[in-house]
C-alpha cells in the first residue's frame, strides 16, 4: 500500500473522530487539545464501481459490485500557531506528515473552538481563519529546511554552477518533495537558479509556499457539519480549493452500528437499514436523528471527502490488472484479485512495473480485456480498465 493521505488540523477540530469513523481503528476522542500525542496509522478505502459488474458473476473481491481500494490514512498530533518553531507538539506533527501524498485538513466548521483547540461557544471563532494558519505552519517548516544551508547553498551554486533543482529536492526529500515540484516552483516563481544572494526573504517564502502547494495538495473537511452556523460552511464552501461538509461524528455512529450489526450501511451511502430487533428505544431514536441529517446532508461527506482527494485532488484512477483476458482472472484463477491506484495519464508500461520491477523491465504490450484489443506501451490507461500485460519469459 503506497498510498498515504495525512489528516491535519488544530486541536479538537475532530480528526481522530474522522480517522476512527474511517478506519474503525481504536483511539481516543475528547473535547481538550492534543487528545492524539502520537500519530495513528490505520487503513481506510476508496469507493468505485467494480467492473465484474458488467459481468455474469461477481468477482468476489468487491461487495455487492462495490470495490473497496485501501490506502494508509494519518492521523497527526493537532497543530497550533507557530508549530513550525516547536511549540506545542509541533515538530512531531510535521514529521509525522512527511510522506502524505494529499493532506485532508480537517476543520472545525461550528466555529466551536479557538485558533489552539480550546472549546469555546458555537459560532465564536471564523474557521476561515484555520485554512491560512495551517497553510502557513507547512510553508514555514519548508522555510525552515531550506534555510539550514541557505548561505552556504547560494555560494556554491554561483562558483561550481551546480544543479539547483537537485540540490534542493535532495534537501527536502524527507518532506516529500521531488525535483519537478522544485522545477515548477522556481518557473512559476521566476526565480534566478543561478544567483541565489538576489532572492529576497519575501522571495524565499513565497517559492516555498508554492513548494507546500505543489507538494502537499489539500483538501478540506469542513467538519461538525451538523451543528454549523451555515454561514460558516458556505463561506468555506465558497473558497478557490475543494470542500466538502462532514459530520465524523454521524459517520462513526453509523459504522459502529455497522460493525454491531444493528444496521445495513456501507459508507458513502445516503440511508441504512436497520436489521437488528434488539436496539433500545434510545439508541433507535439515535440512529433516527442521524438518518435526518444523512438524508438532508446527502451523506456524512466522509467518504466523499476520502475519494475526493484521491481521485480528484490527487488525479488517480483505478487499473485491475490480470492474466487472463477473457476469465479477467489471475494464474490461480482468481477474477479481479487486484486493484491499484495510479496516476491518470499512466500507460501499460507504467502498471507493468507497478505489478513488479522484472515483469517492467520485460514489457512487450498489453491487452485490453474489456475490448480484447492490444495497447501500445504509451496507450492512456483510463479508470476501471482490466488490463493483461504480456513480457518476454525470463
Amino acid at each position: 500500500m503506497s498510498m498515504t493521505i495525512g489528516l491535519a488540523g488544530k486541536p479538537n477540530a475532530g480528526k481522530s473522530t474522522f480517522f476512527k469513523a474511517a478506519t474503525l481503528a481504536d483511539v481516543e476522542i475528547a473535547n481538550y487539545p492534543f487528545t492524539t500525542i502520537h500519530a495513528n496509522k490505520g487503513v481506510t478505502y476508496v469507493k468505485s464501481e467494480c467492473p465484474c459488474v458488467s459481468r455474469d458473476k461477481r468477482c468476489g473481491n468487491c461487495s455487492d459490485g462495490i470495490r473497496y481500494v485501501p490506502i494508509e490514512l494519518i492521523d497527526v498530533a493537532g497543530l497550533v500557531p507557530d508549530a513550525h518553531q516547536g511549540r506545542g507538539l509541533g515538530n512531531t506533527f510535521l514529521d509525522d506528515l512527511r510522506q502524505a501524498q494529499a493532506i485532508i485538513h480537517v476543520i472545525d466548521a461550528s466555529g466551536g473552538t479557538d485558533i489552539e483547540g480550546n472549546p469555546v461557544d458555537i459560532g465564536d471563532h471564523d474557521p476561515l481563519g484555520d485554512i491560512d494558519f495551517l497553510n502557513h505552519e507547512l510553508t514555514m517548516w519548508i522555510h525552515s529546511i531550506i534555510m539550514r544551508n541557505w548561505t552556504k547553498l547560494s555560494r556554491k551554486i554561483q562558483a561550481e554552477g551546480l544543479n539547483l533543482e537537485h540540490i534542493l529536492a535532495d534537501q527536502l526529500m524527507g518532506a516529500g518533495v521531488n525535483e519537478q515540484h522544485i522545477s515548477e516552483a522556481l518557473n512559476e516563481c521566476k526565480l534566478d537558479r543561478n544567483h541565489l544572494s538576489t532572492w529576497s526573504e519575501e522571495d524565499i517564502v513565497h517559492f516555498c509556499d508554492v513548494i507546500r502547494s505543489l507538494s502537499k495538495p489539500m483538501i478540506i473537511a469542513a467538519n461538525k457539519m451538523d451543528v454549523a452556523p451555515p454561514e460558516n460552511v458556505s463561506n468555506l464552501q465558497a473558497l478557490e480549493q475543494m470542500v466538502v461538509p462532514t459530520s465524523a461524528a454521524a459517520e462513526l455512529v453509523l459504522r459502529s452500528a455497522s460493525k454491531g450489526q444493528a444496521i445495513s450501511y456501507e459508507p458513502g451511502d445516503k440511508d441504512f437499514t436497520i436489521i437488528s430487533e434488539k436496539l433500545s428505544p434510545a439508541q433507535k431514536k439515535g440512529l433516527e436523528n442521524v438518518r435526518s441529517l444523512i438524508q438532508k446532508t446527502e451523506g456524512t461527506g466522509i467518504q466523499e471527502c476520502i475519494n475526493s482527494a484521491v481521485f480528484e485532488l490527487l488525479d488517480l484512477i483505478i487499473v485491475y490488472p490480470v492474466e487472463d483476458e477473457g476469465k479477467w482472472t489471475d494464474k490461480n484463477g482468481r477474477m479481479l484479485p487486484d486493484a491499484f491506484l495510479m496516476k491518470k495519464g499512466s500507460n501499460p508500461h507504467d502498471l507493468a512495473y507497478k505489478v513488479h520491477s522484472d515483469i517492467g523491465d520485460r514489457f512487450l504490450y498489453a491487452v485490453d480485456a474489456k475490448t480484447k484489443m492490444r495497447l501500445g506501451e504509451k496507450h492512456e490507461l483510463k479508470d476501471g480498465d482490466v488490463v493483461k500485460i504480456v513480457s518476454t519469459a525470463k
